[in-house]
């Protein structure tokens, strides 16, 4: 049952603005984006700034209620979905929206948790800057939402994850009190830097309230360059070939198969294949010119394509011909996800191995999972350039989806999973654990971590109301006879 109490207190200390039970209002927060996690939230809490976070806190504190944290509900592993006993809040930091103007000289910005990753980087472009992180869902995604899961993204290769660019942290701890590490310090040796486990550590110990982030100058010019080629070795090599050629100047590269260019464009509207030539997979690339001293990505580019051609690393290839067509070539890679889930079901798995070790596991796990578990079908696609694949598993047509998760989809995750850690590897690269994967990450952690993780759950969230039943494996309790 709900806390009564609770509740009162809430919705008389918030407001109508703040606080809504309406089971409407409530709807749309109570499912992950990929819509396999459903639960039930007793009111949905909306404050309009830190202070208000802090006593939300000390009300569910004082009563035992536990808070799932929300940005933009468009996390891949649940991670802000409640639980289904209706008793769990959802605090939502969508309110609290304020972006301050970026530091001429320090390029650093503080940013409220709720403001929305697309709006950020439409601020940072009207003064001349960037922030040098992006995702398919930079329309939804909050900058909360991206510390508290360190967010990757299309950028991860030169410019890192989001624990890379933050210089601040704000956030409210479980017991109410207001943690500020907002000062960019450069050089910082206090003890434990609660900071960085904030950064990551998906509301189970705190809730973000604001971050100071870096941004970087604007591009002056890029290129942007869809190759084709037969294999993920060739891929790989590839990689290597445009490191050691274009050294920081390659902000981008991503690999996707030839089946999943095919479902965007037959999924997802204005979208068509960038070559004419056929390929089993393609590669997409960036180079990028924020110096005057440097020479035109272009011309760089066409250089180093001509090279790679000639040395057998790729088959064909294109270079877009404007902004617009470098967005059209992004927007292939940004719709992927979507596009496979209006193809049907389908496991998501984010997973990273060593950068050298990629190519390898796509080629030889791919086929021993659709053998094994014939009618499936593999779609592995992304981030080559830092070692994140998504690797999916589609499920076999016509079959009963019900069934096949509760079944199937366990052994293939588990088996997906076994893979990647005998390669040593991680089953999360940068979606986080949430609900989603906390039985798996359980099953192949080593004690040390997992216990690291629980005492400093417990240590600084005694009460566990900090999103419960994420991230953190509750340990179990051993009764001796």
């Amino acid at each position: 049952m709900p806390n009564i109490d609770a509740l009162s207190e809430l919705k008389e200390y918030l407001g109508p603005k703040g606080f809504s039970d309406d089971p409407d209002i409530l709807a749309p927060w109570l499912t992950d984006w990929r819509g396999r996690f459903t639960g039930r939230a007793a009111a949905l809490i909306s404050p309009a700034n830190s202070t208000e976070v802090a006593h939300v806190v000390r009300i569910c504190a004082q009563h035992g209620v536990a808070i799932v944290p929300q940005g933009g509900n468009s996390g891949m592993v649940a991670g802000a979905t409640p639980d289904k006993s209706g008793e769990q809040i959802i605090l939502s930091l969508r309110r609290m929206n304020r972006l301050e103007p970026i530091d001429p000289d320090s390029g650093l910005v503080r940013c409220d948790a709720g403001v929305i990753l697309q709006n950020l980087h439409e601020a940072a472009a009207r003064q001349g800057r960037r922030f040098p992180l992006t995702l398919g869902g930079k329309g939804s995604a909050t900058i909360g939402g991206l510390v508290s899961t360190n967010a990757g993204g299309t950028q991860v290769l030169r410019h890192g994850t989001m624990r890379t660019l933050i210089a601040g942290v704000e956030a409210v701890l479980p017991d109410g009190s207001v943690y500020d590490a907002m000062a960019p310090l450069k050089k910082d040796n206090r003890g434990y830097d609660l900071k960085h486990l904030l950064i990551g550590g998906e509301g189970t110990i705190g809730i973000v309230t604001a971050a100071v982030v870096q941004t970087v100058p604007a591009l002056l010019d890029r290129c942007v360059i869809w190759a084709g080629v037969d294999s993920p070795d060739q891929a790989y090599r590839m990689l290597v070939f445009m490191q050691t050629r274009a050294r920081d100047r390659l902000e981008g590269f991503e690999i996707l198969p030839s089946h999943a260019l095919e479902s965007v464009i037959r999924h997802i509207a204005g979208t068509r294949a960038p070559l004419e030539t056929k390929h089993q997979w393609h590669i997409l690339m960036e180079l990028v010119q924020d110096h005057p001293t440097q020479s035109s990505p272009a011309a760089l580019a066409s250089d180093l394509l001509e090279d790679a051609i000639q040395n057998g690393l790729i088959e064909n290839a294109t270079l877009a011909s404007s902004e617009s067509q470098a967005d059209a070539f992004w927007k292939i890679r940004d719709s992927i996800a979507e596009a496979e889930r209006a193809a049907g079901p389908a496991l998501q798995h984010d997973i990273s191995v060593p950068i050298d070790a990629m190519a390898k596991f796509i080629e030889s796990e791919s086929p021993a999972i659709e053998k094994r578990w014939p009618g499936t079908s593999i779609v592995a696609f992304g981030h080559l350039g830092d070692g994140n694949i998504h690797f999916h598993v589609k499920a076999p047509h016509g079959i009963d989806v019900d069934l096949w998760y509760a079944g199937d989809a366990r052994a293939i995750t588990a088996f997906v999973y076994d893979r990647v850690s005998s390669y040593k590897g991680s089953l999360s690269a940068e979606h986080g654990i949430g609900q989603a994967k906390i039985a798996e990450f359980e099953r192949l952690t080593d004690e040390v971590r997992l216990a690291s993780l629980r005492a400093i759950k417990n240590a600084l969230d005694p009460r566990g109301i900090m999103n419960p039943g994420k991230l953190v494996p509750l340990a179990k309790v051993v009764v001796s006879d």
